[in-house]
Parts: C-alpha cells; sequence; structure tokens
C-alpha cells in the first residue's frame, strides 16, 4: 500500500471510530434516561455471581471483533499440543507472565511475602466501580512494596459454554487485548486497565463495546507505551493472545472460593466486607486487607 493510501485509510479509520463515538453517546444518553436498570443488574451480578442476567441484555456479537473464538476455543484446549487452528497459529501466552501457559499475572516485588489476587469481569460494572473506588490504592500498595498482586479474569459476562462463545466477547476481546498490553510491560498493562474500568470509557452492561478491536486500540492511545504501538495493535486486531485469554477464563473458573465478582483474596482468604462482598471503599480495603497480611 502506498503511503499516499495509508494515510488515507487511516484518515476513514479515524472518521468511523467518530462516527461511533457519537452513536454511543446518543446510546447513553438514552440509557441514563431509562433511569436503575444498570444498577438492578450490577446487584443481580455480585449476588449470584453470574453473568447469566447481564448476557440475556447484551447487544450481541461485536462488529470489530475479527476473533474466531471457536477456533481459539481449540487453540487453548491443547496449548502445548496445537498446532494452530483457523487463523491462529498457535498457542501464544504473553511476555511478563508467570506459570503452566502463562496464565499467572502477577505484577509487584517478586520477593514480597504476601500476595493479593483479584478476581474481576472486564465487562463487570461493579469491577469497574470497585477499580475506580479501590484501584489506586491496590496500585500504591504494590509499588510501595506491600504486597504482590495477582489478576485473574473470567469472562462470564459473555457466556462461557462453547454454544455461547458467539453471542458477545467483550470480556474476552478486553482480556486478549489486556493479554497484548501485558507483552509491552507491566507498567502498560495496569494503566491499560486502570484505563479500560474507568468512569468515561467502561460501557454500560447492556453495550458489548470491549468486543470492538478498533474501540480497544483507540483507548489504548492515551497509554504512553501502547500509543502508535504497532506491535500491541497487530496482537490486538489479529488476536495474538485470545487462546490465552480463554486459559485464563479456565482458571478463573477453577479458583475456590469466588462467588462473583470482584472478589479479592490475601495469601489465598477470601477478604470480604460486612456485607459479604469485597471492599468497595479504601477504608473497606485497609480494614480487611491489612490484618491478612498482617497473619
Amino acid at each position: 500500500m502506498s503511503k499516499r493510501n495509508s494515510q488515507e485509510a487511516k484518515r476513514a479509520a479515524r472518521e468511523r471510530l467518530r462516527v461511533e463515538r457519537e452513536q454511543q453517546a446518543k446510546k447513553e444518553k438514552m440509557r441514563r434516561q431509562l433511569g436503575v436498570a444498570g444498577a438492578v443488574v450490577a446487584v443481580l451480578v455480585v449476588a449470584a455471581g453470574i453473568g447469566v442476567a447481564v448476557t440475556n441484555m447484551t447487544d450481541s456479537g461485536g462488529e470489530g471483533d475479527n476473533s474466531d473464538w471457536s477456533a481459539a476455543s481449540a487453540v487453548a484446549g491443547e496449548p502445548k499440543k496445537s498446532k494452530g487452528e483457523g487463523a491462529y497459529e498457535g498457542y501464544v501466552a504473553p511476555a511478563n507472565t508467570q506459570g503452566e501457559n502463562g496464565t499467572d499475572i502477577i505484577v509487584g516485588d517478586e520477593d514480597a511475602e504476601d500476595t493479593v489476587t483479584v478476581y474481576e469481569d472486564m465487562r463487570c460494572p461493579v469491577c469497574a466501580a470497585f477499580e475506580q473506588n479501590v484501584g489506586d490504592l491496590v496500585l500504591k500498595d504494590i509499588e510501595d512494596g506491600t504486597y504482590k498482586a495477582e489478576f485473574v479474569f473470567g469472562t462470564f459476562l459473555d457466556g462461557d459454554k462453547p454454544d455461547e462463545l458467539g453471542k458477545s466477547s467483550g470480556s474476552k476481546n478486553a482480556l486478549s487485548a489486556l493479554g497484548a498490553a501485558l507483552d509491552v510491560s507491566p507498567e502498560a498493562f495496569l494503566e491499560y486497565k486502570k484505563l479500560l474500568f474507568s468512569a468515561d470509557v467502561h460501557p454500560s452492561e447492556q453495550m458489548d463495546e470491549f468486543a470492538d478491536d478498533a474501540r480497544l486500540v483507540e483507548i489504548a492511545q492515551d497509554v504512553e507505551e501502547l500509543k502508535g504501538n504497532e506491535k500491541f495493535e497487530e496482537n490486538v486486531t489479529s488476536g495474538t493472545f485470545d487462546p490465552w485469554a480463554l486459559k485464563v477464563s479456565d482458571k478463573f473458573r477453577a479458583a475456590e472460593g469466588v462467588q462473583g465478582t470482584p472478589t479479592v483474596k490475601v495469601n489465598g482468604e477470601v477478604a470480604k466486607n460486612p456485607q459479604g462482598y469485597a471492599p468497595g471503599t479504601p477504608e473497606e480495603y485497609n480494614a480487611v486487607v491489612t490484618p491478612l497480611l498482617e497473619k
């Protein structure tokens, strides 16, 4: 492609994104006018620990998701043996991961004695609220070496069963994009995750906006290490880490004591507020996490 054609293609892509954002803004305005339906669904997600209520309300699919999740599932089924399926050449885990199949996402001082594990789904509205209220405290604790943090992501809001793989894909797609950010650096991963959960970016639970690869790349332009990063963008749009994302989701599903998202564990023990949920404020977080760190 000539330089001129490449520039024209980029301009066309930017225009498409502008139109999509205007349409999204209109939808968000309408959603706000409809009242508290979203809050009710959020409570259902926390109370039941499943995504059925949300999944049934979600717009199906995502126009910009180029992933073949059935093929990705086949590759994830045999990571070490798979020679590829569909467009996937094989199983690839991002750099800066640990454990079997690279499904351990651990950030912070490796010599820290304690580990805080956070379980989330990228489409979960309550996870977004947790990150907006408590996320900066967690980041500060990581930076201070108070503990190292492990992040485990589920994709239950998309539907986990094989026959549900095509219904929606925002959780899986955003997790795959997070893998692309982690492949760049742990810092890029943390910043991108914070941005995806931010109030200005995180979509309502009825919208499968994270299924759009172009949207995920657009959001990443506010992360210094990801801005204009061609390797990151290629990994997002080609779905390099799609099978890995499904394998991480398998780890989430197998976790003991995780009844919903978000869930916080300290050295394997679930940390709950008096209502039995993950701490929702910095004060609650310190009140339930600090005693477990001191054990």
